[in-house]
Order: C-alpha cells, then structure tokens, then sequence
C-alpha cells in the first residue's frame, strides 16, 4: 500500500436540516492511531458509522487502503467492512448470549467458522484484554469494564486491519479508564493495527494518540500530535482540552 490507509475528503453529512459534517477532511498513516475530540452532538460516532459504513454520507469521500467505499455497493461494502473491528460505546453485548459467545459471533456469523474453533479463537481473544475463564458468564454478571474489554475482544477476534473505537472510557472510573487505554496501547504494539476512537477523555486521548483532531461545527478545527493540541493556541482548542466553561464555545445558561 502506499498513501495514507485511511483517507477522508470533505465530508458532508446532515440529517434534515441539522449539518453534522461540513466538509471534514483527514488522513491516517498505517499503525497509527487518530482520536476525535469534540463536544457532544459534534459528530464524532457519526463520523466512525460512516467510515465503516453504517451510514452513508450526503457527499465527499472516505478511502479506505486506496478504495473509495462510497461508491460501494452492499456486497462490495461488506468486504471491505470485513478489515474493520467496531467497539460500540456500551459495549452492545447480546445479553442472550454468554461471553464467549459474544465475541465468537462474527466468526459464525460471518466468517462460518465452526463452532467450537470459533470459541477457542474467542477465548484467546479474552485472553489477550486480561478477561481469562469468564466465556461462560453472561453480559449481565460483568462489570462495566469487564464488558468494555468484552466489546474489544470481540472487535478484534476477525483479526482486523483496523479499529475503531466509540467512546471506550465513557462510563468508567479513572482507574479502570487507564486500564482500557493501557490495552489499546497493547493492541497496538502488538497487533499494529490502525485505529480511531473519539471520546472526551483528555487523559486517554493523550495517552493513546499519534494524532488528535477536533471536530468544530463539522469541520476539523485543528490536527496535530498530542503535544501540539496540549499547547494549542487556538481559544476554541484550549477551552475544550482545559474543561472550561469560560471562551468562545457555546454554553447553556444556568
């Protein structure tokens, strides 16, 4: 391959008359990782969805390894889909299921493995986000890391090329946020795999990040590495890393 792997050219989205993306544009080196900061509503799990192709943009185009997907049809969607691992924001685990289950179920499901090298493939998975002899539980018995690292187990059990993340902190307390972070961190070294998460965990996004990008009334407002966000000179940046309420960022009154 040569170029960036992923790639994404002024990008337009909106739903009615509500713009989510304006013309978003970035690319992404292989083995790198990308996180999207933003405030709620800016279209960070939007953006993802449409990258990996759950929803389909109004205009633009996202590369993926030189291939432009949205001019895809279905079928030929799903094949590139296949070099992606998607981690919802709660997780989305199949309370119906167990845990090996769960994260055996693209195999099955998509990939016809059969079953009982479907779950030792989805053992090895636990395994490797430290969730070693709970594949018989039930969703309901885990914690809400525990289910985290779940969801990210079973993302990667296909073997992905590329990951991405939705919010993967979100819910959980500090400590049990850096372990999640640690274990991106891991996926990488280990696996090189090229990933984007969005969240708005400012210590997770410095820890994990090659590159930041913020998302500003649809656009990317400003691209760097996370020591070139960290001294930002751009008031709208600086507000939002810092947690103010105070700059030039909408607020509601109270």
């Amino acid at each position: 391959m040569s170029g960036p792997l992923i790639r994404v050219e002024d990008l337009h989205k909106s739903f009615g008359s509500k713009i989510v993306h304006n013309g978003v544009t970035f690319e992404l080196e292989e083995g790198q990782t990308l996180t999207i900061i933003g405030g709620s509503g800016s279209g960070k799990s939007v953006l993802l969805k449409q990258i990996i192709g759950l929803i389909r943009p109004n205009s633009g185009h996202i590369f993926i390894d030189g291939e432009d997907i949205t001019a895809l049809d279905e079928f030929e969607l799903q094949r590139v889909q296949m070099k992606m691992g998607y981690v919802f924001q709660e997780a989305a685990l199949f309370d119906s299921l167990t845990v090996g289950e769960n994260v055996a179920f693209g195999l099955r499901t998509i990939m016809e493995a059969e079953k009982q090298h479907a779950l030792k493939i989805a053992r090895q998975k636990l395994s490797m986000v430290g969730l070693q002899g709970v594949e018989n539980l039930k969703p309901s018995q885990l914690s809400g890391g525990m289910k985290k690292r779940v969801g990210i187990a079973r993302a990667i059990a296909m073997g992905p090329e590329i990951l991405l993340y939705d919010e993967p902190t979100t819910g959980l307390d500090p400590v049990m946020s850096d372990v999640v972070s640690d274990l991106i961190l891991k996926l990488k070294e280990e696996s090189g795999t090229t990933a984007i998460a969005v969240t708005h965990d400012m210590k997770s996004a410095y820890k994990i990040s090659d590159k930041i990008a913020m998302l500003f009334e649809g656009k990317i407002l400003q691209i760097g590495s996370p020591e070139e966000i960290q001294n930002s000179s751009n008031a709208i940046v600086r507000q939002f890393i810092a947690g103010s309420s105070r700059g030039p960022i909408p607020v509601p009154r109270i």
